[in-house]
């Protein structure tokens, strides 16, 4: 951690974070949002009751928006059962209870819909009878984390049409099931290797037939989920869309798209089927994405769609991704200068802040109020509490 005997940043200077931005109609009271976080505090995909006050307490703590940890739409969506689900009563329950709690204390909160599909981060304890499902056969190869065409390893399959459909009526059902429960919209984690990216990227999907193909053609899976949600909830439910480049569990260097021409063929499909804001997950929010121009990824994805986009990656953290915060000292601690240059410049609109808000549940508050001298670092070992 960098030396706190000084202010990293005037109050003054911080204008543009604490300024509020309405997305399809909900009313958001600054550009800082809680970045959604796996927590794995749930029994049976019932999220336990500690979790209002863990979510209340960033709410109070001056988060605008909390983007909440991935929610499976099923049970074999879940890699463990430890991640909390919203498809029944007893699961919905506890997130009725989360979403008064957060909008008690001022904030606006969105549920991240998420089906992990196929690969080796999926624990097969959690349903060992249902191998994982995704774009395409997967093959357990430990010198790779890659999937493998033809592969025939339980690990998992791929999808058949029958079960494309079934599980896009999961999204449309699991997003009709938050909003009930008060969630202010949601968020489609579509980044990380993870079911949604798993169609979008090219070494994951080479499917031929109508769920495959190129740029345009693999978002196809994507753009039907949006679509059924948006009939599910009505034109008024925000919907949000988290992307990436780097691929979980370690493949940081790689790209989906290699150039803004790609990322525009991505990118557009998911604007006409509906999406109201862009996520783009980042290591460094503030790394250039593509040579020949200083922009990020969300900078990119800002000028392609237009739509309010979110900067996330590193924020608050002197390391970058690493859980142990060892052995990076590049990354300046609060980083926010950049950010705020970002937003000022019309780059990105929100700012997403992971690891520092489990660490200081009202970080957004002391940053604020120029306390940041009073910011604890982030520890793993936090991890294990859920407070």
């Amino acid at each position: 951690m960098t030396d706190q005997t000084e202010t990293m940043i005037a109050p003054a200077s911080l204008a543009p974070l604490f300024q509020p931005i309405t997305i399809n109609g909900c009313v958001i009271p600054n550009r800082i949002v809680m970045a959604p976080m796996t927590r794995m505090f749930a029994v049976d995909g019932v999220l336990a009751e500690s979790a209002v006050d863990y979510y209340r307490r960033r709410a109070a703590g001056g988060v605008g928006l909390i983007l909440t940890e991935g929610i499976a739409i099923s049970q074999i969506a879940a890699h463990t059962k430890n991640v909390p689900e919203i498809a029944t009563p007893e699961q919905q329950a506890p997130w009725r209870w989360v979403t008064d709690a957060v909008h008690e204390a001022g904030g606006r909160i969105m549920a991240q819909l998420w089906h992990t599909g196929l690969g080796r981060i999926r624990d097969m304890a959690a349903d060992p009878d249902q191998p994982s499902i995704g774009a395409m056969d997967y093959y357990l190869d430990p010198a790779s984390p890659l999937v493998e065409i033809g592969g025939n390893h339980p690990q998992g399959r791929a999808m058949t049409e029958a079960e494309i459909l079934a599980v896009i009526e999961e999204y449309a059902a699991a997003a009709a099931n938050a909003q009930a429960a008060g969630f202010d919209g949601v968020q489609l984690h579509g980044a990380h290797g993870y079911l949604i990216d798993q169609f979008l990227w090219h070494e994951t999907n080479r499917r031929t037939d109508g769920w495959g193909g190129g740029i345009a053609a693999r978002t196809r899976f994507a753009v039907e989920i949006i679509r059924a949600i948006r009939a599910r909830t009505g034109p008024d439910f925000p919907i949000g869309f988290r992307f990436s480049q780097w691929k979980l569990p370690t493949l940081y260097d790689v790209k989906s798209w290699a150039n803004p021409e790609e990322l525009e063929q991505a990118l557009l499909p998911l604007v006409d089927a509906g999406v109201d804001f862009l996520d783009a997950s980042t290591r460094r929010y503030w790394a250039v994405e593509f040579e020949d121009s200083p922009l990020t990824l969300a900078g990119w994805a800002r000028k392609i769609t237009g739509l309010p986009t979110m900067a996330v990656g590193s924020v608050g953290l002197d390391g970058a991704l690493d859980p142990t915060n060892a052995g990076r000292t590049d990354a300046p601690q609060r980083n926010l200068g950049q950010a705020i240059a970002m937003m000022e410049r019309g780059e990105i609109d929100m700012l997403g802040v992971g690891r520092a808000v489990i660490a200081n549940p009202d970080w957004a508050n002391k940053v604020r109020q120029g306390r940041d001298m009073e910011l604890q670092a982030f520890d793993a070992a936090i991890l294990a509490q859920h407070v």
